[in-house]
């Protein structure tokens, strides 16, 4: 077998909202029988792992939470490598806080305080917090960014996602993002690689955004296939410097990839 491991984004490529991209159960169920190993991967914070994985169950995949890499647990993981006694002002929802606080990283409203400002896909962002964050980046605090994705694909169009609420908070404090977690960067390809323990050119990565998953796969070293079924168009492809190995209708054709 050609891949070993097999990286699959979420939204976009195997479910919008909470409608299941055709015939993805059965290519995900297919990879596992070949005997290769699994990793979902995404950008969006929203969830825990073990949400995460309830929600695949739900839709009929098969998935446990150690096979989910979130932005969020990068994020995590990170800031308590580096200090979980710096205060870090959060501009993100339950699921990231409850993943920063079981990594001990210390979280606070107070923008004085703050040494870090973290955003995230933040569906109660509003102009109170837009001021927090920039007081504490004015005091000398450090941006950090869970995700670039501007938009989220959902079943029937796009919500905005953590880098459009980024971008108001730069706008703002006139600073840029000092750290980001999510894909395309190093931090999550370096993710993949440990849970796989495999050498890059052996694992596969399935995802519906150039500028994110193919970016981050065609850096890392793994093969890389795109799927029509969210973000990207086919009319994309030409103009983009992210050119995928596979192009992909939908994962349903994943089965006649040679892998």
């Amino acid at each position: 077998m050609k891949y070993k491991g097999f990286v699959f984004d979420l939204d976009g490529t195997l479910y919008l909202g909470d409608r299941v991209i055709a015939g993805a159960v059965e290519a995900l169920d297919g990879v596992r029988r070949r005997g290769a190993r699994v990793a979902f991967v995404t950008n969006k914070p929203l969830f825990t792992r073990a949400e995460y994985a309830q929600k695949l169950a739900r839709l009929g995949f098969d998935a446990s939470p150690d096979e989910i890499i979130t932005s969020a647990l990068v994020m995590a993981e990170k800031l308590a490598r580096e200090d979980c006694g710096i205060p870090v002002l959060c501009l993100g929802e339950s699921a990231l806080r409850r993943e920063l606080e079981e990594k001990g990283v210390k979280l606070t409203e107070n923008a004085r305080e703050a040494r870090i400002v973290l955003v995230a896909f933040d569906r109660g962002f509003n102009y109170d917090k837009l001021n927090a964050a920039l007081q504490a980046l004015r005091a000398g605090a450090k941006l950090y960014l869970t995700n670039p994705d501007v938009t989220c694909p959902v079943e029937g169009g796009v919500v905005p996602d953590a880098g459009a609420i980024v971008e108001a908070v730069k706008a703002a404090s006139r600073r840029e993002v000092d750290a980001v977690a999510g894909k395309p960067s190093d931090l999550m390809a370096r993710a993949v690689l440990d849970h796989f323990g495999l050498p890059p050119q052996q694992i596969l990565l399935v995802g519906d955004r150039l500028e994110t998953d193919i970016a981050m796969g065609r850096r890392a070293g793994f093969a890389t296939a795109v799927v029509l079924t969210g973000i990207t168009r086919r009319e994309m492809l030409d103009a983009s410097p992210h050119k995928p190995d596979y192009v992909l209708e939908s994962i349903a054709e994943l089965s006649r990839l040679e892998t």
